[in-house]
Parts: structure tokens; C-alpha cells; sequence
């Protein structure tokens, strides 16, 4: 570790990864309850299950960007971390919150806890995702203004290098298109036009920044390649991102009643929008095979890798399934919208997290050359098993989808059955879907316990080429 200071993403680490198997728990509970209706009713209800589960995701990707911000700047930037100080307490700052409101769903009936958080002032509570208290909100902007703060300060006293300039727009985005969050009309159609700045432009626009930039940064560590052909790359691949996602806004705009022009805009923008993940899938392998070095941190490189490959699937192939105005006619709202979901959020963005965690977290343990060869295998084996849960989960939401779309919205197909007989006829998808979800947490147990593995690699003896330019 060249900095001191980036010591302080460990704390960020650890809580994004006990939030992350929090929302696995909640999942398993949400798959048992499309199954066993009853089950866990009335202590956790669907409803606020669900809250709990993608809550809980969104907060631990933020402490996991957070982490990995504070992290790699100081070293892009050659220099220490403006304030550690300033940075330890925003973390506090924001677990203490983000427990506090997580309690507040499952302890707390949803009306009474909009009343004893003063939601009548300002009104922003009851829309999905942004579901969190108004004090939670402003709790979160200041969070976020005060990282922001704490970073540009530690960029702008040392060297300027694209991953910090591209990481630091992707954080500038996500702090500003928070701001919508806090915009609640009465007025449905406009509630949800700029409902979708803040849940699209994140995870489909600047949060694509983030992640390219965290994945260039690690790909430079451990291949040696150097930073210019790097920096190519990433340009080339967050212009397509923000080009496509900005106008690919438009496929959420289908159902809201929009001028016509935004069926043609939506369906072709974001039938372009597997373009920068496939760019992503070529970058990735082109730098592994050019690579000047082998980093003895094996895993990492698994883990940067299996990102290119899940995000392009999950977010490319399975959005661009049922993007299209006339295919999204039968399936908007069907399974299919949950197993893209389900491969996009895993592929894009759990896995970058997991990626930086795991080359990070060995240096940061005082381990430069990474975990031992036995740890390595042993999160190898968490990776292929939450990697080939996720697939199953999403193949098994897609055979519900394609069926649900048949019994329940195709009229050639007969007498169109209703929600709830169209669900029981579909309950063995739900099965299914149960099963690789345990899988899922099988393997995240088992990453967890590659972290109690003693040891570390050995130095790598071989390097390939000229000796690298960015070590």
C-alpha cells in the first residue's frame, strides 16, 4: 500500500460486504414468500421484504464505490487523502443512518415512520427505490457532498490521470441526479419521467463511469499494460455509455405517455446500449492478453474479468431482449424485467465491487502479493458458485417471463388467465429460482470464508514484454 490513508476504504469494505449478505437473506425470504405466501407473515411482508432487499443493495454498492474511491485516488493522485478524518466520520455518519432507516422498515409500520421522520414537510417518501425517509435523503446528500468534497481535494493537490477525472464525473453524476429523489409532483406521468433520472441515470449511465473507471484501475495493476492504451479504451467506452444511456432513458418512457417520438428514441438508443459492455468484454481480455506481468493475484483478475462478461450479459443481451417499444409492449412489468435486473446488477456492479475488494483487501491486510494460493482457490470457488447461481436465476426468471407473457398477455394463445392463475401456473420457476438462490448464498459464504485464510502469494517470477510504465 503506497498511501497510508487508503487505509480507510477497509471500513467501507467490511460493512458494504455484511450489508451485502443482509440483502441476500431478504432475497431468500422474498424467493420463500413467492412460493409460501405466508411464510414470515405478518412480522415481514412481502412488501417490506422487498424495501429491505433492494435497499440494502443500493446502500452497500454505495459504501463499496465509496471504498474503492477512497482507495485508489490517493494512489492515481500520488498522494495522501485530503482528510482520513472526514472520511471516517462520514462512514459512521452513514451506517448509523442506513441501519437506523433499515430498522425503521422492519420495526416500524411504513405511514407511522413518514410521519415520525417529518415527510409532510417535504414529501418524498412512497416511490420504489426511493422508498427511504426525507431525513435519510438529506442524511445521504450531505454524506455524499462531504466524500465529494474529501476526494476532489486529494485530486486536485496531486497528479491528474483519467481513471481519477472519469471516477470522479461518474460521483459528480450520482450526487447530482440524487437531487431528483427529492422532486415529488402529484402529477403521476411527470412523477415518473424524472423518477427514471435518478434509478435509470444511475445504473445506466453515471454509475457506468464508476465502474469503468474502478475496472481500468485494477486492470493496470495486474497487467502492467500501460496507462495510455488503458485510458484509450475507457474514453471510447464511457462516451458510447453516456451517449446511449442518456437518450436510452427513453425505453422507461414507453408507458408514461410521452410524445410518440420516444418509443423510436428509446428503442434504438438502447438497443445500442450493449455496445459499450461489449467494448467492456473486449477491453477487459485485450488487457489480460497484452498483460506485462503475471499478478500472482490470480482471483482479482477472475473477478475483473468475470465483470466484462456478466455485465454485457446481463445488462446487453437480457435488456436488449425486451427493450424494443413493440416486444416491450407484452413483457414490461413480466419476470423478464426481474432476471435482467437480477444478471445487470450483479454483472455491472456487485462483481466491480467484489473485484476492487478482492485486490485491495490483501494489500490493505498487509499482503501486497495478494491472499495465499489456498485463499485464492477458495474464493475462486465463491465466485463460480454465486457466478453459476446468478446464471440460473436469471434463466429460470426468463422461463417465468416467457410463460407468464404467453398465458397472460398473448390473445392467440386462448382465454388470457389472470395475475394470480398465471402465477400459480408458474410457481415451478419460483422453485427453481429458490433453489439456485440458496446456491447463491452458499457461495457467498464461502467467499466469506476465504478472508480467514491465512497467508499470502508468493512474488510473481515471470514478466512478459518491456517492463510496465505504471506499476
Amino acid at each position: 500500500m503506497k498511501y497510508e490513508s487508503q487505509r480507510v476504504a477497509m471500513p467501507y469494505f467490511i460493512f458494504a460486504l455484511v450489508l451485502f449478505a443482509g440483502q441476500i437473506i431478504f432475497g431468500l425470504v422474498l424467493g420463500m414468500q413467492y412460493v409460501v405466501g405466508d411464510f414470515l407473515f405478518p412480522e415481514i411482508p412481502f412488501n417490506v421484504a422487498r424495501m429491505v432487499h433492494t435497499n440494502l443493495l443500493i446502500v452497500w454498492l454505495l459504501f463499496g464505490f465509496m471504498g474503492a474511491t477512497y482507495y485508489l485516488v490517493p494512489e492515481e493522485a500520488q498522494t495522501e487523502l485530503y482528510s482520513p478524518l472526514l472520511a471516517w466520520i462520514l462512514f459512521w455518519v452513514f451506517a448509523v443512518a442506513g441501519t437506523l432507516t433499515i430498522l425503521g422498515y422492519l420495526f416500524v409500520d411504513y405511514a407511522t415512520l413518514a410521519d415520525v421522520t417529518m415527510n409532510k414537510l417535504l414529501p418524498t417518501m412512497g416511490r420504489e427505490f426511493l422508498e427511504q425517509p426525507t431525513i435519510t435523503k438529506i442524511g445521504i446528500a450531505l454524506v455524499v457532498v462531504g466524500f465529494l468534497f474529501n476526494i476532489m481535494m486529494t485530486a486536485l493537490k496531486g497528479r491528474k490521470t483519467v481513471v481519477n477525472i472519469v471516477l470522479i464525473t461518474g460521483l459528480i453524476g450520482l450526487a447530482a441526479l440524487w437531487m431528483f429523489s427529492f422532486y415529488n409532483p402529484s402529477n403521476l406521468t411527470t412523477d415518473k419521467y424524472f423518477w427514471w433520472f435518478v434509478v435509470h441515470l444511475w445504473v445506466e449511465g453515471v454509475w457506468e463511469l464508476i465502474m469503468g473507471a474502478i475496472l481500468a484501475y485494477v486492470l493496470i495493476k495486474i497487467t502492467g499494460v500501460d496507462r495510455e492504451v488503458i485510458e484509450k479504451w475507457l474514453y471510447v467506452i464511457i462516451a458510447m455509455a453516456l451517449i446511449t444511456g442518456i437518450i436510452g432513458t427513453g425505453h422507461h418512457f414507453f408507458w408514461i405517455g410521452p410524445p410518440e417520438y420516444w418509443l423510436w428514441l428509446g428503442s434504438v438508443f438502447s438497443a445500442l446500449e450493449p455496445l459499450p459492455f461489449f467494448m467492456m468484454v473486449l477491453f477487459a481480455f485485450t488487457m489480460i492478453n497484452r498483460r506485462k506481468r503475471n499478478h500472482p493475484n490470480k482471483v482479482a483478475t477472475l473477478w475483473a474479468m468475470g465483470t466484462a462478461v456478466m455485465a454485457f450479459l446481463g445488462a446487453g443481451v437480457w435488456g436488449f431482449l425486451h427493450t424494443l417499444a413493440p416486444v416491450n409492449y407484452y413483457t414490461h412489468g413480466t419476470q423478464l424485467t426481474a432476471a435482467h435486473g437480477h444478471m445487470s446488477f450483479y454483472g455491472a456492479y456487485v462483481m466491480i465491487v467484489l473485484t476492487i475488494i478482492s485486490y485491495a483487501m490483501p494489500i490493505m491486510r498487509g499482503r501486497p502479493y495478494g491472499n495465499s494460493n489456498t485463499a485464492q482457490v477458495v474464493e475462486m470457488w465463491g465466485f463460480w458458485l454465486m457466478t453459476i447461481s446468478m446464471v440460473f436465476i436469471t434463466l429460470f426468471l426468463t422461463g417465468a417471463g416467457i410463460l407468464q407473457i404467453w398465458l397472460q398477455r398473448i390473445p392467440e394463445s386462448g382465454e388470457a388467465l389472470s395475475f394470480m392463475a398465471t402465477q400459480d401456473n408458474i410457481s415451478l420457476f419460483y422453485w427453481a429460482r429458490m433453489i439456485a438462490g440458496c446456491f447463491f448464498m452458499a457461495g457467498l459464504v464461502v467467499y466469506f470464508g476465504s478472508f480467514f485464510i491465512k497467508g499470502q502469494a508468493a512474488p510473481a517470477d515471470e514478466v512478459r514484454g518491456p517492463a510496465p510504465t505504471d506499476a
